[in-house]
């Protein structure tokens, strides 16, 4: 695999004598995957040193005995702003056991990839590293090597600019997620063995105002069963289910419903299987791209700039640009109402499937049997998912 520093360059020096890295990211599916091309820039500048993920309580599921650019998965205890969780505070029996236990590992570089700096700073300054980085916001506290917090940059970019900090130069921007035996497996357990082709549809995402109606994605799946594809519902959680609910009421085709049926990584399978995605800005949307399947994705104008897929060749993108909520008025740039209506519902179904269609015809297996963009196999076997330094 090798280095490109003309994509962005680094602009500090590698770190000597290395050996333990940590890489705080304790938030969402989607946020996880825009750092993997920082994770792997960083594997490459230090493939020696052991990299451990703080992360979230879905992390390990999904990492842990995956190959890629980290050894390890830790979950960060609750702390205000990092793992908001009932009775999360800075200075709880749990966090003072997590960071006495932190400064034993001896970390020599701590790294924030989490946001603005605000509340993860501090809990990365507790972590004892000898060098620490990080994103600074107005007002966060400074770490040993940072660059400000902008809010209209792209997270995959600014992962990189931070990494870049401490020598590691980019590799690619192209998220890659490495399938497993395991996930092709759950995946061949509930998809059809037939040669139709296979598009997911993803109702969900975090933010209610990132929904795209489910009628509109009941209309989407009508006109693609009408050419010969067979539509797969995937979500977890009950907004995801009283979407798809929805959508199988409104829509006459043939649908498989498989939400709340699938672990993380048999999601993956299934993504890797599908020849598309057409889902909102989420987590599956981003985990899909990650498994090289092609995806339309519905998307806010401003979400677009911090998270949208970076090329076009195989990611479409349909755009609302509103931002005032369509109950009160108020401008949801600037401040939340709390209506959390759709700002994407006006986007046209046309604009979709028109989208859609066009990936389609481009045609092709999945990407996941074939090599992957940066020359790793797509799955992989059993084998150690990175070089761990010495205890």
């Amino acid at each position: 695999m090798s280095r490109s520093p003309a994509l962005l360059g680094t602009a500090g020096g590698l770190v000597p004598d290395v050996a333990r890295i940590a890489v705080l990211r304790a938030n969402w599916l989607g946020d996880w995957v825009l750092t993997l091309p920082a994770m792997t820039a960083l594997r490459a500048a230090y493939p020696d040193a052991e990299v451990t993920v703080l992360g979230a309580p879905w992390h390990p599921e999904l990492l842990e005995g995956r190959p890629g650019p980290w050894d390890r998965v830790v979950v960060v205890p609750p702390w205000p702003g990092v793992r908001d969780a009932p009775g999360a505070a800075r200075d709880s029996p749990e966090v003072r056991r997590f960071l006495a236990a932190s400064r034993e590992e001896g970390y020599d570089l701590a790294l924030q990839l989490h946001g603005g700096g605000g509340n993860s700073n501090p809990f990365v300054a507790a972590l004892g590293a000898r060098v620490t980085v990080g994103a600074r916001d107005t007002g966060a506290p400074a770490l040993d090597r940072w660059l400000p917090y902008s809010s209209d940059q792209h997270e995959v970019l600014r992962c990189l600019e931070l990494v870049g900090l401490v020598g590691a130069a980019p590799v690619s921007l192209q998220p890659r997620l490495v399938l497993t035996p395991a996930d092709a497996a759950a995946a061949d357990a509930v998809l059809p063995a037939g040669p139709e082709p296979l598009v997911a549809l993803h109702p969900g995402a975090q933010d209610p105002r990132r929904r795209w109606p489910a009628r509109s994605f009941a209309a989407v799946a009508d006109a693609l069963g009408a050419e010969g594809v067979q539509v797969v519902l995937v979500g977890s959680g009950p907004d995801d289910r009283a979407a798809a609910d929805a959508i199988r009421a409104a829509s006459s085709a043939p649908l498989l419903d498989l939400v709340g049926r699938l672990s993380l990584g048999a999601l993956a399978g299934v993504l890797a299987r599908c020849r598309l995605a057409v889902a909102n800005d989420s987590g599956p949307r981003h985990l899909a791209e990650a498994v090289g399947t092609a995806t339309v994705g519905v998307f806010l104008e401003h979400n677009l700039l911090n998270a949208g897929p970076l090329t076009r060749r195989r990611h479409r993108v349909a755009v609302s640009a509103r931002t005032d909520c369509p109950v009160c008025g108020t401008d949801q740039s600037r401040s939340r109402c709390g209506h959390d209506r759709s700002l994407v519902a006006g986007v046209p179904v046309g604009t979709v499937l028109a989208a859609a269609l066009d990936l389609l015809a481009d045609g092709g297996p999945a990407v996941h049997s074939a090599a992957s963009l940066d020359g790793v196999p797509s799955v992989a076997g059993p084998q150690q998912p990175g070089r761990r330094a010495a205890r």
